[in-house]
């Protein structure tokens, strides 16, 4: 389980599990890091893919079925011991969406609440455009990354740490840009769905998440860009809302 989950605030005695699936090409460090401002009623797992950090010497995966296999593989046991939330942003709403298929279709198994953030739904039309980005040469690549404001420019001028940094990155981008989802005939969850988004980034169809299941929705928006989440007053008031829908589902479940 270390291998795929980074954990840096243990809490046997938590509630609930707090899941955290990253941006494309990104580690698990920033989300593991909110196991400090939680309270102890919730335990935070981040996600580290193959790939980046310890490993980084792992081939990245060639599908989201591949990802999605070693992520219910190793999180099945934990996720029947007590209840779990997931997180996800960007690239990490996808992911995290479709482990929460898996897990419901499959085993019976769903999130108390999903919490998605800087992505259209994954079956709106607004996803998709006729450049995929992760084609783009190195050079149209970084000039679009500077576009979102994300990524110190400094950064993006370093040769050796853009070596680094581009392959799980663009690896990300591939796996979400052919991934394609119909919109279902009935709401594929139950559990409550909230969106967060930037009002700096580029528009996002996030009413159509409201499609994907049958539980509560929400949408908070937030000052910022793409990235808007890094700055720590969001950060702040995103753990406050996350927090705030898990006790309300921990008193229904009491």
């Amino acid at each position: 389980m270390d291998k795929l989950v980074n954990c840096l605030y243990r809490r046997p005695d938590a509630i609930t599990r707090l899941i955290c699936f990253p941006w494309a090409g990104g580690g698990s460090l920033f989300n593991a890091k909110w196991g400090r401002l939680f309270d102890d009623s919730v335990e935070v797992y981040s996600l580290r893919l193959p790939g980046r950090e310890s490993r980084s010497r792992e081939p990245f995966p060639q599908s989201f079925d591949q990802l999605l296999d070693e992520i219910t593989d190793v999180l099945l046991p934990l996720l029947y011991e007590k209840r779990f939330a997931f997180f996800g942003h960007s690239f990490g709403s996808f992911s995290s969406f479709a482990t929460a298929v898996r897990l419901k279709e499959k085993h019976g198994l769903e999130p108390i609440h999903l919490f998605v953030s800087g992505a259209s739904a994954p079956h709106s039309p607004l996803r998709y455009s006729s450049q995929k980005r992760s084609e783009l040469s190195d050079e149209e690549f970084l000039k679009w990354m500077a576009s979102t404001q994300g990524t110190p420019s400094e950064l993006l001028q370093n040769k050796e740490a853009m070596q680094i940094f581009l392959p799980p990155l663009k690896a990300d981008l591939k796996l979400v840009e052919n991934f394609v989802y119909e919109k279902p005939p009935t709401p594929v969850l139950s559990c409550g769905l909230t969106c967060f988004d930037g009002t700096e980034d580029v528009p996002h169809d996030l009413t159509a998440w409201k499609d994907l299941t049958s539980g509560d929705f929400n949408i908070h928006m937030l000052p910022g860009g793409h990235f808007y989440l890094k700055e720590s007053t969001n950060e702040n008031s995103l753990v406050q809302y996350i927090s705030r829908y898990i006790e309300a589902s921990e008193i229904d479940y009491f």
